[in-house]
């Protein structure tokens, strides 16, 4: 299996497109969720609905485009009680952003998320069980044929650790997208700097920033000081990051307006977090179009 190269396709590139929200729009279509498995389920469930996404984000001029995998992990499958192989689960979802793609040179991104809820504090899984979650998870993706591993809103440094240092050794290429409070630490505590070093020590692909409200990381955060090679999907939803209803609070032109000094800096990707739609990645697109490529 020929896989694509992040950087290779870079190379074309002067930003590169990410895709924008999953579990939001298929809130929207109706399409079945789950306490544990999030989004997740509709990969069985609504397998149709989940390509048509893929396809819209694609059509909306998405160079990136990210499975449906954020809560397929062997944790929160077996929290869910369901009798599912984990294999096939993460076998047919990774299938789904496959088949969307057909022929077209699109990088297919395995999600690999924190075992437990993204925005939970204190983990109540040991050294052991993290361990076999993420190394587990992050084969199942890469044999399923992702192009890359694509750890998301990671926030707890020995989970953190774990995933780099799996991929480092495995010498898979990954990514990292960090999520941090509003004092600009881990919800481990730990401050984003260290975190970003840490992270650097394992020569990741790059370093980003996701599911963080605009204003905040602009306010805060100087990615370009940090790493050489940097990507950003920020937060567009209403209300808090834990609500259950996820809806837009953000609109794209608003968003291309607040991400504009981002896109200044030229990162290696740009896209959009909860809330967004593929009018947000057609928004990107039109912009980067309009200021770099005439």
């Amino acid at each position: 299996m020929k896989r694509l190269d992040l950087l290779d396709i870079r190379d074309e590139k002067v930003i590169l497109i990410l895709d924008g929200a999953m579990g939001s729009l298929l809130q929207q279509y109706g399409a079945a969720n789950d306490k544990y498995l999030w989004s997740s389920i509709a990969n069985l469930r609504n397998p149709g609905i989940v390509k048509k996404i893929h396809r819209e984000y694609i059509d909306a001029g998405a160079d990136i485009i990210t499975t449906n995998t954020f809560r397929t992990n062997p944790a929160a499958v077996k929290m869910s009680g369901k009798s599912l192989s984990i294999e096939e689960f993460v076998k047919k979802s990774v299938n789904l952003a496959i088949e969307a793609r057909e022929e077209r040179k699109i990088v297919i991104a395995g999600s690999n998320a924190p075992a437990e809820d993204c925005y939970q504090k204190e983990r109540t899984l040991s050294k052991s069980e993290l361990e076999y979650n993420h190394k587990k998870h992050i084969e199942l993706l890469w044999e399923s044929g992702a192009d890359i591993i694509w750890n998301e809103t990671q926030s707890h440094l020995d989970e953190i650790e774990i995933i780099c240092g799996f991929c480092n050794s495995q010498k898979l290429p990954y990514v990292i997208n960090l999520f941090f409070d509003g004092k600009m630490n881990l919800l481990s505590g730990e401050s984003l700097s260290d975190a970003v070093e840490l992270v650097a020590s394992f020569d990741p692909i790059a370093v980003g920033f996701n599911c963080i409200k605009p204003k905040n990381f602009l306010n805060k955060v100087k990615p370009e000081s940090l790493v050489n090679e940097w990507g950003f999907y920020l937060n567009c939803g209403s209300g808090d990051y834990t609500d259950e209803s996820i809806s837009c609070g953000i609109n794209p032109d608003h968003y291309i307006d607040l991400i504009k000094p981002l896109l200044e800096k030229k990162p290696l990707y740009a896209g959009s977090c909860c809330g967004s739609t593929p009018a947000h990645t057609k928004a990107i697109k039109e912009y980067i179009d309009e200021v770099y490529r005439n």
